[in-house]
């Protein structure tokens, strides 16, 4: 009598679960019906990245929305492995406001870690849950075509402002998006290390945000995802903000609320959605599934800047 007692427990807790899982995917068919079609690029980074669970369920997550007729891109960055192979191979790493300073050779080893052992590993990690994935760095048919990202510090005693040297660090000149426009029409996901071209054929390191959101509007994407290691945008009391109008992030910029590294993620979003992104949204990469509850529920997980 007990085995069968026991059993029958099983299955109401059973039947209670797909239920959930049955309520779950009702609440998400009017979404999957509005964003079929759409392109979303989606950066890929930080703790998530890191984790063996959470990439996975990352992979598991861009193979659904293939699936359900929606448009992944994926833009990984890497800082954290690029500074334990320069440390292998004893190349000091020199930050200047936050941007890692790049001569020739750490170009090459940057270079290495992002076109090759991230960005495979990511593919791998897709295709082993049943998708379809090609790497490709921005160098791959000049998709992004850049230039020598120029920065200027005040002197605080002279008050001159001096230009700062980082070397190979780069920012988007030009996005050529053809080549992801033709794996539109196919099953497969691109993922992009976020390494450019030059004039004249020369490398650059570009923040991964960065390159996101140049893709981004270049595809006129409906959404630009960046994937971080906090909630969101958080108010003076620390509580998230789940949307934000382009004028009030601003404003929060102005008035010291939004400060410190969020500040250039900020940033990306507002220079995204101006040059034709329909919305940017910063979420948690380290929540199981961030991605799937942000698109498929009304609630949302991150703080979404522009048209909700």
């Amino acid at each position: 009598m007990t085995e069968l007692k026991d059993t029958s427990r099983n299955a109401g807790a059973a039947q209670s679960d797909w239920l959930e899982k049955a309520n779950i995917l009702s609440e998400a068919l009017p979404f999957m019906k509005r964003y079929s079609g759409a392109t979303f690029v989606i950066k890929y980074g930080g703790h998530a990245m890191g984790d063996d669970s959470l990439a996975r369920d990352f992979a598991r997550d861009v193979v659904l929305l293939k699936q359900v007729g929606i448009n992944p891109v994926v833009v990984h960055g890497g800082g954290p492995q690029i500074g334990r192979m320069l440390e292998r191979l004893k190349i000091q790493s020199e930050f200047v406001d936050g941007l890692r300073k790049t001569d020739r050779e750490t170009v090459d080893v940057v270079e290495m870690v992002l076109s090759g052992s991230i960005n495979k590993s990511i593919v791998s990690a897709i295709q082993e849950v049943g998708g379809k994935a090609v790497g490709l760095s921005g160098k791959d048919g000049s998709l992004i075509q850049a230039r020598r990202l120029r920065r200027t510090r005040r002197d605080p005693e002279s008050n001159i402002e001096k230009i700062l040297d980082l070397g190979f660090v780069g920012e988007p000149h030009a996005i050529d998006p053809e080549i992801l426009e033709a794996f539109a029409e196919t099953d497969f996901i691109p993922v992009i290390a976020p390494i450019g071209v030059g004039p004249t054929g020369e490398t650059y390191n570009i923040n991964a945000d960065t390159a996101a959101g140049a893709i981004a509007a270049a595809l006129s994407a409906t959404r630009l995802f960046l994937l971080t290691d906090v909630p969101g945008v958080l108010d003076g009391q620390g509580t998230l903000i789940p949307d934000l109008s382009p004028d009030r992030a601003r404003e929060l910029i102005d008035e010291g609320v939004i400060r410190g590294g969020m500040i250039p993620k900020i940033e990306t979003c507002l220079a995204a959605v101006d040059q034709g992104v329909d919305a940017a949204v910063i979420l948690d990469g380290r929540v199981p599934h961030a991605l799937l509850i942000e698109i498929f529920t009304d609630g949302g997980a991150g703080t979404l800047i522009g048209e909700a």
